[in-house]
């Protein structure tokens, strides 16, 4: 493997470097949509490292600034291209913004992308430096402007048992360990025996790593019926369907025998929380007297909306609520709203015109006869380092993901919500609208699920709590002092790879 890549990234990438500056760019966005083959619905992650490989053989010679920007156009092109389907729910109302988004998300993602590329050529920090910063801005995505931790470079492993290394170093440190890797083959001065180790102990890892089949259920265990009652999106507001989709959620509900839970959706009810006494009042019934969770519209006393979560009683009777403190920004509320409605923006998923307000915070909420949960709603999901320090009994996220269309969209989402699980070592009770809902171990593992676009409901077991992990206990701390520490060695030996370009 490392003297084909070798003949591919020691003599190829300097005819390309010579080349005229259109077919550098055109091959570089080529390369990126070649690595977003690693990710969620086509989950090729040896493909999207071999690339991985071949791109760091190219910034040796010469990758700057415009060809980091086409690299991370070409890669978000793909793996986002579900960001037009919000916009096809209502396509006479904002169809025509499907494809301004779906560039404008690319070109703006790629910009972080350049920017390493460009900052590592400027300043003569070689492989090292490109490693640090392209990491770091990884990082700086998932945080900025309300952070976007989507299509992440480490996600390229998350349908592997590497995944579980999440559970160490979080999704950032496996993204270091990915493009470091990626690194050591492409770079000349590690050696044949480094450059060889690199393959070998991916093999390993993906052999050691695996978790394994899932164990037998604890006969003990608290059961939860997940509810998926398969309502299109553009079908959901619907007055005259609304009576015909409550029936469905209401049989569905209905347990062959007595679970101690049921889960509904994100946004389950039509019906703002204070009218919807005897809606879960019904849906304990059916489910034989259990208490409901359930997502649902709330209004407070100053007419602000939230989309919020409702933990029932037996009877129905609300016992506690959670309001979603990461919204969507142009999904839930439009930013400077004042100004941009002047312009007749909304959001698409906003409420009365004015959209939602954001919660006051995480807080877990309290399951009778279960415990504690921390309750996720919908986009919530994909934020690691917003689970919070204290430790519920399983997470509990519901979505509504009928937004996202039939493909990459829900697929990635479901990705990034078993992720979560890995990372804490928790079990995950996943209710979506429309698919997938699953019961997951903290392994990662599914232990029952409902495919996109199917009504029905699952009973599982809710699996234990496993130990908190390295992860849960120090979040990204020692990764963001590793990417600090690399940055600065490539800083002292700036310059000192002779294929690197002057500036």
């Amino acid at each position: 493997m490392t003297t084909i890549l070798g003949d591919a990234l020691f003599h190829g990438p300097r005819r390309l470097a010579a080349a005229a500056w259109p077919l550098r760019l055109g091959a570089f966005a080529v390369l990126g949509a070649l690595m977003g083959l690693g990710q969620v619905p086509f989950a090729w992650p040896v493909v999207a490292f071999i690339v991985l490989i071949v791109v760091m053989g190219l910034a040796r010679h010469g990758a700057g600034f415009r060809e980091g920007w086409a690299l991370g156009l070409g890669y978000f092109a793909l793996t986002l291209r579900w960001i037009v389907e919000p916009f096809l729910v209502e396509p006479e109302r904002t169809g025509w913004m499907a494809p301004f988004a779906l560039f404008f998300m690319a070109a703006g993602f790629a910009l972080f992308w350049g920017a390493a590329f460009g900052l590592a050529r400027r300043l003569r920090l070689g492989l090292a430096g490109l490693v640090a910063l392209w990491a770091g801005v990884e990082v700086v995505r998932s945080l900025a402007f309300t952070g976007f931790p989507w299509a992440l470079v480490g996600h390229v492993w998350s349908e592997t048992p590497l995944a579980q290394l999440v559970a160490v170093v979080g999704v950032h440190g496996l993204t270091l360990l990915t493009l470091g890797a990626a690194a050591v083959v492409a770079s000349p001065g590690a050696g044949l025996l480094l450059r060889g180790a690199v393959p070998v102990a991916l093999a390993a890892g993906w052999v050691l790593l695996d978790p394994g089949p899932v164990p037998a259920p604890d006969p003990g265990a608290p059961v939860v019926r997940i509810v998926q009652p398969n309502v299109p999106q553009a079908e959901k507001w619907d007055p005259e369907l609304q009576p015909e989709h409550f029936e469905r959620l209401l049989t569905l509900s209905r347990a062959p025998s007595r679970a101690d839970l049921v889960v509904w959706p994100e946004t389950a009810l039509t019906e703002l929380l204070d009218w919807a006494g005897p809606t879960f009042a019904a849906g304990s019934r059916m489910a034989g007297g259990v208490p409901i969770a359930s997502g649902v519209v709330r209004e407070d006393e100053e007419g602000r909306y939230y989309n919020s979560l409702a933990v029932t009683d037996g009877q129905g009777r609300v016992l506690d609520t959670y309001d979603k403190v990461h919204l969507v920004p142009f999904g839930e509320y439009i930013p400077f709203h004042d100004l941009l409605s002047r312009w007749g923006l909304k959001g698409l998923a906003d409420f009365q015109g004015e959209g939602f307000t954001s919660g006051a915070g995480g807080k877990l909420v309290d399951i009778p006869g279960i415990g504690t949960a921390r309750p996720l709603i919908c986009y919530e999901g994909i934020f690691a380092e917003e689970i919070g320090a204290e430790r519920p009994r399983f997470l509990l996220l519901v979505t509504n993901d009928a937004w996202f269309g039939a493909n990459a969209g829900p697929q990635q989402h479901f990705t990034l919500g078993r992720l979560r699980a890995i990372e804490q070592g928790l079990p995950l009770v996943r209710a979506a609208n429309t698919g997938i809902s699953a019961m997951i171990d903290g392994k990662g593992r599914i232990l029952g699920s409902l495919p996109l676009n199917q009504a029905g409901a699952i009973e599982a077991p809710l699996p234990p709590a496993l130990a908190p992990t390295p992860y849960s206990r120090w979040g990204d701390g020692p990764v963001l002092v590793l990417l600090g520490l690399l940055l600065a060695i490539a800083f002292l030996r700036r310059g000192l790879d002779p294929a690197t370009p002057r500036p």
